[in-house]
């Protein structure tokens, strides 16, 4: 990291510190003669007398008030530094969550669901991204777009935890979701495009063929890395009856042939997420992968330096008003 130099927030308020030599001028010239005296009938014996320490240094209080006004129009003035050469590491990529939230997606072998625990480490992946346009696609018995392709994160990560099971009606369109993520990256202009696709379930609706839609976004130069979501075997499932919720343990059926075909299609991959830091292992393995490399140049880290400047001209200014009234004190 390269450091800048100093600048100020309000630099024209360094224009008075030309009071400063102005001040001194007006105190040599007129105030300065202006002193108390005691009249004696002869002053010889005054010519023979050395001077004391304090009347060497009785102009001390001014050159310390002086130096007061000088610092604190410093700090008024608000000095500040910046970093000016801190090495990030970033690629225009654009990136397309597609998430299932079909019914299933509320089992819990994931803590506490699939789907929170789906949306709790997206938004972890999202906020490891910096330059990048993520946008999000939510699917069950069909597909919409819920959030566009943007980098104003905060706005994407409040779309992302809006999303919940039901609002869509329930099945499992992979095809349809894929289709909809291709058709927000078609346009791209990033130099790469990614899918990443989760879900929990076996495509049982939509118009478009999983298989289909993957050569589709291959056409498009789009990856498409596939998550199966869920345990092995069977998971616990709520059930809402007339006495509550019941638990069920129900058969987790992921479709994991046709992910990795889709996966494999697009040069992209499939993993199976079994638990919560399965899962967030995964996303952190496609954070790496998605990551090309080039050095660039951020200005940032602004740094606030008028604190110092504003303690010392306050300890100054005490130092001098307890000098003027003690050691340099003047008599009337």
């Amino acid at each position: 990291m390269f450091n800048s130099g100093i600048t100020f927030a309000y630099p024209l308020v360094l224009w008075l510190l030309l009071l400063i030599p102005v001040s001194l001028f007006f105190y040599y010239k007129k105030f300065k003669t202006v002193e108390p005296s005691i009249v004696y009938s002869n002053v010889k014996l005054f010519d023979q007398r050395k001077r004391s320490w304090k009347e060497k240094l009785s102009d001390t209080p001014i050159y310390l008030r002086m130096l007061v006004f000088i610092v604190l129009i410093i700090a008024l003035a608000r000095p500040q530094s910046f970093s000016s050469g801190e090495n990030i590491y970033t690629e225009g990529i654009d990136v397309v969550l597609v998430l299932d939230i079909s019914g299933s997606m509320l089992a819990e072998d994931f803590r506490p669901n699939r789907m929170e625990a789906a949306k709790k480490i997206t938004q972890e992946f999202i906020s490891g991204r910096t330059s990048d346009q993520i946008g999000l696609v939510i699917f069950s018995r069909d597909a919409f777009t819920q959030c566009p392709l943007t980098i104003d994160y905060a706005v994407l990560k409040n779309l992302l935890q809006e999303v919940k099971s039901g609002m869509i009606e329930d099945g499992t369109a992979i095809g349809n979701a894929i289709a909809n993520g291709v058709n927000r990256l078609k346009d791209s202009k990033a130099k790469s495009k990614v899918m990443i696709l989760l879900t929990d379930g076996v495509s049982n609706a939509g118009e478009v063929d999983p298989l289909t839609a993957a050569d589709i976004a291959k056409n498009f130069g789009i990856r498409v890395y596939t998550i199966g979501i869920g345990t092995m075997g069977q998971a616990p499932y709520p059930f809402q009856t007339p006495f509550g919720i019941r638990y069920q343990m129900v058969p987790v059926e992921i479709d994991e042939a046709v992910l990795r075909t889709i996966a494999q299609t697009t040069d992209g991959k499939y993993f199976r997420a079994t638990g919560n830091k399965k899962l967030e292992e995964i996303y952190q393995a496609i954070d790496k992968l998605e990551k090309t490399k080039f050095e660039v140049t951020s200005y940032k880290n602004k740094r606030e330096l008028y604190f110092p400047w504003l303690w010392s001209g306050l300890i100054l200014l005490l130092v001098e008003i307890g000098l003027s009234k003690t050691i340099f004190r003047k008599l009337p």
